[in-house]
């Protein structure tokens, strides 16, 4: 207790305040911009906070890492863009919101529901980092494919349509993941002569391709994005949040948290499994992919939640849960701070500092959200004549700014017509992303689990996670299944 009393004196000073406020507010601009990731400004601050007080630049750091968790929400609600991976979940209920003229109240809803999957796992990694770093220890590659699983069985619940579309959706998404360079034996796959490909489809350019463009393309022929102009976006700050987002928020930040510290699985896995899980408990399931709060809190509650989550192995065993916890670690290794026990003795002040620092950029971007969400809602009131060349730039930017070529502009456009002519003939957008972003985690864990075992399938189901797992996805499939059933009787 001590220690944590005198980190929280050594955040009182104007440098880490200062630090604090900037990392977040540039993390949340970062964030909203296509293509520019918390990853990306992390890994460019770790040479910059060198010469810095270690909590003056992990604070720093800190800050961008949750404000750019966060900024990727607003760019998903108002233009259907997400600004990072994990907002995609984000965008089934945060744009048909902004159609409806409630943008301002789904970025409220963002940012309260992305404050408290914050705070939740900040609180964790707080109180109880060695016992959580213990449990992730326990998850290998048989549970992170059941993982993945998990989050592949979202496809159900997402298809309000026709079910067989929205699993052939799913196999597209599994197939174009495919692409690249086998991750057990490194062999090329479906590249030609196309060295780019090795690597595979590139998250960022292809979510801004089927979410951006194809969407530019429908909205050619409106006048503006939103159809329902009844919303009176002054008065915004002055409404109330949705109620009953409670157990929602809370849910998500636990999931969040939980699946945020397991090496390789990530926020955008959480988010997907936490609107799944909010889908598949409300009474109104039908009701979410056409403007529900509660998709939009599901989503941005666990990305956030992933925060504190990813810092938990890191911080305690050296292990980050995410390509943004790595560059943290540079940047703890680059000021002579060594993950493991003695962060939180020898150098326990700055430990501390930096984890309780996390909870003021929580505050800071708590503030920016809500205060500024009536602003960010009148974007979506623009004529379209101005709206879609502006998108258009973002796009191809932000699709070029991922690895500075031009290849990954091509494969934005490919992305975005093909997702138009899908969408046209009632295929489902959000299945393929699914399959995009979770395919090749889920043959990673595939192959290294049969690895493991030499062969034998009898490792998904003798483990006791897997076996917990096993249940977890029957018990999020069985109600969706059960409603389509009905439909169809």
């Amino acid at each position: 207790m001590e220690m944590i009393t005198q980190a929280a004196l050594s955040l009182c000073a104007p440098a880490p305040l200062l630090a604090i406020f900037l990392g977040t507010v540039g993390g949340v601009i970062i964030g909203a911009i296509p293509g520019l990731t918390a990853t990306m400004a992390v890994a460019l601050l770790i040479p910059v906070t060198f010469g810095m007080d270690p909590v003056v630049g992990l604070s720093l750091m800190g800050g961008v890492y949750s404000g750019g968790m966060f900024g990727g929400a607003i760019s998903s609600i108002l233009l259907s863009t997400p600004g990072t991976p994990a907002a995609a979940a984000t965008a089934f209920d945060g744009y048909p919101m902004t159609r409806k003229g409630q943008g301002g109240v789904a970025i409220t809803v963002a940012t309260v529901a992305s404050f408290w999957g914050g705070i939740i796992s900040t609180i964790a990694l707080l109180l109880v980092a060695p016992v959580l770093a213990k449990f992730s220890l326990r998850f290998g590659p048989p549970e992170n494919f059941l993982l993945a699983v998990m989050g592949l069985a979202s496809i159900v619940t997402l298809t309000s349509g026709n079910l067989l579309k929205g699993l052939i959706s799913g196999v597209i998404g599994l197939l174009i993941a495919s692409i690249g360079a086998d991750p057990m034996d490194a062999y090329p796959r479906f590249a030609g002569d196309y060295p780019e490909l090795y690597d595979g489809i590139k998250d960022i350019p292809a979510l801004i391709g089927l979410f951006s463009i194809s969407q530019l393309l429908d909205l050619t022929g409106e006048a503006r994005i939103v159809q329902e102009l009844g919303a009176d976006l002054s008065t915004l700050k002055n409404k109330k949040l949705p109620k009953g987002l409670g157990p929602t928020i809370a849910r998500g930040g636990i999931i969040g948290t939980i699946v945020g510290m397991l090496p390789g699985a990530g926020a955008t896995i959480s988010a997907f499994i936490s609107y799944n899980t909010a889908k598949s408990l409300d009474k109104n399931p039908e009701t979410f992919g056409t403007g529900n709060p509660k998709g939009v809190a599901a989503s941005e509650s666990a990305n956030n939640g992933c925060v504190g989550g990813s810092l938990v192995p890191m911080l305690t065993l050296g292990i980050p849960g995410n390509s943004v916890a790595a560059c943290l670690m540079g940047g703890l290794t680059i000021n002579n701070l060594i993950p493991g026990p003695e962060l939180f003795t020898k150098y326990g002040t700055i430990t501390y500092g930096f984890i309780l620092s996390l909870f003021l950029a929580n505050i800071v971007f708590l503030f920016l959200g809500i205060y500024l969400a009536p602003f960010f809602a009148k974007i979506s009131t623009a004529p379209n004549s101005l709206l879609i060349p502006a998108i258009a730039v973002l796009s191809v930017v932000g699709s070029y700014a991922m690895r500075n070529m031009m290849f990954d502009v091509w494969t934005m456009l490919l992305f975005g017509v093909g997702g138009y002519f899908l969408h046209r003939m009632g295929f489902d957008l959000g299945a393929v992303v699914l399959g995009l972003i979770l395919g090749r985690i889920t043959e990673e864990g595939f192959g290294g689990a049969l690895a493991i075992s030499n062969g034998s399938y009898s490792i998904f189901f003798t483990r006791p996670l897997c076996i917990v797992l096993w249940i977890c996805i029957a018990l999020l499939m069985l109600p969706a299944l059960r409603r389509k059933r009905k439909k169809t009787a």
